[in-house]
């Protein structure tokens, strides 16, 4: 996985089974090489040495703390500085990747216009869904989301265009871009590093593209309902009020909040529906079994 003029960066804190699954699947992607560095966020699991020992050919940077998404992923690549890196891709660590998945990425950053390249993603544990296949932002009311998440994949979800942000689930950049824009904004504690960036892309006059023709799964349960927790509304409402400073979305700051319970109220709605789907489909499922 060594050389080549593509860097992929994953980081780790105490996630050691996911790292592990995360590589297995890198170690399978063919057609073009690249570098794989993974950046522990001051672990005290034994992910370092795991992956020393099984993946030989990958580079660690070991951080003395965990400084977060933003500050991680920046660390990462900062120590790739000099190395005739032009292509950055920031991956999650709880994610499989397909084995065609990075070269659609790398190619679409050769339209100078494309600043940021994002795949389509699915839920690792329902991979006919999607979780994530392009991101809405509506700067007049504050609305951040996901395009089709939890729906059924299908044609409609996969045709290239421009989106309103990439996910830092996974993302690729050209370094250039990356270190021109600064990095991500560690002033993020938690959410929202993604959506700035972006905006940030945006704002150079090139695009965010969502690129269906590269494929990753994310672990996290279609079915368990997490994103709609208070705690993480609360944390990401509170990236969202970071971004509308930032970027001078003033209507955001009064229709977020009073638009907020009519969100979760959608939310709520939306995710009953596709419990209520995806029993139907087990139900079935059952009776052609006994049968």
């Amino acid at each position: 996985m060594n050389g080549g003029r593509t860097a992929v960066i994953v980081l780790n804190w105490n996630g050691e089974s996911d790292t592990m699954t995360c590589l297995s699947s890198l170690a399978k992607v063919m057609s073009l090489e690249f570098t794989t560095l993974l950046v522990d966020n001051g672990s005290s699991d034994r992910t370092v040495s795991l992956v020393r020992n099984a993946f030989p050919g990958v580079e660690l940077l070991e951080l003395p703390r965990n400084l977060g998404f933003a500050g991680g992923n920046n660390a990462g690549f900062a120590s790739l500085r000099g190395r005739g890196f032009d292509t950055v891709v920031f991956l999650n660590n709880d994610t499989v990747v397909d084995t065609g998945f990075l070269q659609p990425l790398v190619d679409a950053l050769r339209d100078p216009c494309v600043g940021i390249v994002v795949p389509k993603i699915l839920y690792m544990d329902d991979p006919t869904r999607i979780w994530y296949a392009g991101g809405i932002v509506r700067p007049a009311t504050g609305l951040f989301t996901h395009v089709g998440i939890r729906m059924p994949d299908g044609p409609s979800f996969s045709k290239a265009g421009p989106t309103g942000y990439a996910t830092g689930c996974c993302l690729a950049m050209r370094s250039s871009d990356f270190e021109a824009l600064r990095g991500f904004d560690e002033g993020f504690r938690m959410y929202g590093e993604d959506v700035d960036l972006s905006m940030k892309v945006r704002t150079t006059g090139r695009i965010v593209m969502y690129q269906p023709a590269s494929v990753i799964w994310h672990r996290v349960s279609a079915s368990s309902g997490g994103e709609l927790r208070i705690g993480k509304q609360l944390r990401k409402s509170g990236a969202a009020f970071r971004i509308f400073r930032k970027h001078r979305m003033w209507s955001g700051f009064i229709l977020y909040p009073l638009l907020f319970p009519f969100r979760t109220l959608v939310s709520l709605v939306r995710y009953g529906l596709f419990r209520r789907a995806a029993g139907r489909v087990r139900g079935a499922g059952d009776d052609g079994g006994a049968a």
